[in-house]
């Protein structure tokens, strides 16, 4: 069990950086938004469905072996559907595979496209022969602005509550009268999945800057919302719906913006040559800040009480919005040649 655990831990966290990793590169740039969380669409209907697959457990306690059985089909589709899936033509034409990156591209984005990305790619690397950036060369003064965004935004989705939020939500639904503890995790997770299907569709329309100003406020709002309700005494008669609501709405800011937007944009600001170590650095933050949460947040509630957490977090969601107003840059309708020649300039 424990070996198991820990190999499908290393393979999530593996995925986790690749995957939207390999989207963004061989995504046309008009719909690379969309296609990015589409990524995050299917991991929320992915842990729905997980959900509801627990639900024979209450009935049958060996269920859970059936579970990890079923767990292995979709690892299985993915694994053979990459044996059929073009490599990155970035990638190819990175390590100077020209034809493959022609074959590629045509696979991809057809044959009328071919000429058009070569041409792109070609005036990226021009009067370019650096190698891949090694570790150390992130926290250069050339690199380091950039990769601090990437790592501070995944910093900031974590101790925005998220986890907290959907490790109470069953306390939270248990005092609206909703004792049911399936129940409750499967309405967290349809909200995140109606929030994650909004997201895809304003994704390249709205673009990733103001998705995220959007969320994080929704969620600062919603965390104020749970807070007085647990602790505000004139809405006690109702504290027990409010804080559902609060949960509910928190769920769907988080999905239209802090939840898929972090991951699309770290490969889309990161150059070429720093991209790969970039992503898993700041997924690495992503991972760690997560463990932390989960490690310390019973603790931290009995200390100061659910309600003063709840206010920290919406706290945290304010200077979040401050942050990335100020800091993080728009890439909708970019391609990564154009941003990394943007960023190149300003820097």
């Amino acid at each position: 069990m424990i070996i198991g655990r820990l190999l499908a831990g290393i393979g999530i966290g593996i995925s986790s950086a690749l995957v939207p990793l390999y989207i963004s590169e061989i995504s046309p740039t008009e719909i690379r938004g969309a296609l990015g969380s589409v990524n995050q669409l299917f991991i929320c209907v992915g842990i729905l469905l997980a959900l509801v697959a627990g639900l024979p457990l209450a009935g049958n306690p060996l269920w859970w072996r059936s579970m990890f059985t079923i767990a292995t089909v979709p690892a299985v589709l993915m694994a053979l559907g990459m044996l059929f899936s073009p490599e990155s033509p970035r990638w190819l034409f990175k390590q100077g595979r020209v034809v493959e990156a022609e074959s590629a591209i045509k696979t991809l984005w057809g044959k009328g496209k071919v000429e058009e990305v070569m041409i792109e790619l070609r005036a990226s690397s021009s009067g370019s022969v650096e190698e891949d950036a090694g570790w150390f060369d992130l926290f250069s003064k050339r690199y380091w602005k950039v990769v601090s965004v990437g790592a501070t935004l995944f910093l900031f989705q974590q101790l925005a509550g998220i986890n907290a939020v959907v490790y109470y939500s069953t306390s939270v639904f248990r005092s609206a009268g909703i004792a049911s503890d399936v129940a409750a995790s499967a309405l967290v997770g349809a909200s995140n999945v109606i929030g994650t299907a909004v997201a895809s569709s304003l994704m390249d329309k709205q673009g990733r800057k103001s998705l995220l100003i959007t969320s994080f406020t929704g969620m600062a709002a919603s965390m104020l919302l749970l807070s007085l309700s647990l602790s505000w005494k004139a809405l006690s008669q109702y504290s027990g719906i409010l804080a559902v609501l609060g949960t509910v709405l928190y769920v769907v800011s988080f999905s239209l913006g802090a939840g898929p937007v972090p991951a699309l944009l770290l490969p889309e600001i990161f150059a070429s040559r720093i991209r790969a170590k970039a992503v898993s650095l700041s997924l690495g933050m992503h991972w760690v800040s997560n463990f932390i949460i989960g490690l310390y947040f019973l603790s931290v509630c009995n200390k100061f009480g659910i309600s003063k957490v709840y206010l920290g977090f919406a706290t945290v969601c304010l200077l979040a919005v401050i942050y990335v107003a100020n800091n993080v840059v728009e890439t909708k309708g970019r391609s990564l040649e154009e941003i990394e020649r943007a960023l190149s300039a300003a820097t």
